[in-house]
């Protein structure tokens, strides 16, 4: 009998076998999520206490930056990893973000804000995409979603750990800078974690499912021609960048948003932190169920239902009214989030062929995590010009459109 996982079925050889590396990069993951976490709670409150920025869109454009940083790098992070190897980009984006906490500690200026999310942008890229592309090459074909469930929970739950303490942490000291030194902390523990992965990708060939009748798309595809397939070319892949740009475009936008929605309805910067971090606490635990569910049940249904889950929530925040409903839009959006999450990444391993995987998650992520600029700006632009309710009432109407033209076009 093999080991039993979470989805309820015998663990197969190949999850066995790489099981020890797979649960260190899991490990790794979670201080990859705690470095985006930092800034949660805290850094859209710092635009305006520190350097009085009146303009929502202003204040927001960290969180564009990030975005724009990230899908320009998502794009050929894949690509870069068939060539040099995973784990050396998994180490550089660790150098990248040691000096992000530092910055944000000490910034003079609004701009400096900036260039740490450049470089965080950065950071979250090559080590989460490597951290999600190594544990695909190490899984079987029928445990992506159970890998990538694993892999995208740490990551959440890191991010809304780190959300926590500095919320906690900010109302004892201040703003700045005792919140950030956690930062340091886990960018230092990450980049020693990573260096002792293994380079996983002569896995990524043989642990392809064997095709009966292969075709010329298990030949080599170049990285325009997969920006073909994941834009329009292949309708699986085309709806599932579209449903992944929407979800981080509402992430980006409560990002900027939520904190000063609270802060505006008189929570407590420590409420204001629970709220902020509950939302991606059930997104991180929702994915250990989800992820697996996927591999028995199949991706597309949960999808769909998914980005209807998350419109609801984002509507049920503009709407309530006190701290337990706060809480309960919170678990709501989390709940969406958890569903469609882990089961986009594992949909793009499905369909992509094993030659061309790397890139086309790659291909995936650019899409998803402009979905963060789009977001930010956009949100940004109907707080200023209407009111903070109606940017989230604009988010969650598109997160309701998008459900629908999944569940038709993939």
């Amino acid at each position: 009998m093999g080991n039993a996982t979470p989805s309820g079925s015998p663990t197969p050889p190949v999850l066995t076998e790489n099981l020890p590396q797979i649960l260190l990069l899991v490990a790794t993951n979670a201080f990859v999520g705690g470095m985006v976490g930092i800034e949660r709670t805290v850094l859209p409150l710092i635009a305006e206490a520190d350097f009085g920025l009146a303009s929502t869109t202003a204040a927001l454009a960290f969180i564009a930056t990030f975005g724009m940083t990230k899908a320009a790098m998502n794009f050929v992070a894949g690509g870069l990893s068939d060539r040099w190897g995973r784990r050396r980009l998994l180490i550089l984006g660790w150098l990248i973000g040691l000096p992000v906490p530092l910055i944000l500690m000490y910034a003079p200026s609004w701009t400096w804000i900036l260039v740490a999310n450049v470089l965080l942008g950065a950071n979250q890229s090559l080590t989460w995409s490597m951290t999600v592309v190594m544990k695909v090459d190490l899984a079987g074909p029928d445990r992506y979603g159970l890998v990538i469930g694993w892999n995208e929970f740490a990551g959440y739950a890191g991010l809304a750990t780190a959300a926590v303490l500095t919320g906690i942490i900010a109302s004892t000291y201040g703003l700045r800078p005792e919140p950030f030194y956690l930062g340091l902390i886990l960018a230092l523990v990450g980049l020693v974690l990573s260096c002792f992965t293994r380079d996983t990708q002569p896995h990524h060939t043989p642990r392809a499912r064997p095709a009966s009748h292969p075709s010329p798309e298990d030949q080599e595809a170049s990285l325009l021609e997969v920006l073909r397939k994941g834009t329009y070319g292949d309708a699986a892949l085309a709806a599932a960048s579209q449903a992944g740009l929407v979800t981080n475009l509402k992430d980006g936008a409560l990002w900027g948003l939520l904190p000063l929605l609270l802060a505006s309805r008189d929570l407590s910067l420590t409420r204001i932190g629970a709220v902020v971090a509950l939302y991606p606490i059930v997104w991180a635990v929702g994915q250990l169920y989800f992820g697996p569910l996927s591999d028995r049940i199949g991706r597309r249904g949960i999808i769909g239902t998914g980005m209807v889950c998350q419109g609801l929530g984002v509507a049920s925040f503009a709407l309530a009214n006190g701290f337990p409903a706060y809480l309960g839009a919170a678990a709501l959006t989390g709940l969406g989030t958890a569903m469609v999450y882990p089961t986009l990444l594992a949909l793009v391993s499905d369909v992509a062929k094993p030659s061309w995987r790397a890139s086309a998650l790659g291909v995936y992520r650019w899409w998803r995590d402009l979905g963060y600029a789009v977001g930010a700006l956009g949100a940004g632009v109907i707080a200023d010009t209407m009111s903070v309710e109606a940017a989230m009432w604009a988010v969650a109407g598109l997160c309701l459109f998008s459900g629908v033209f999944f569940r038709a076009r993939a």
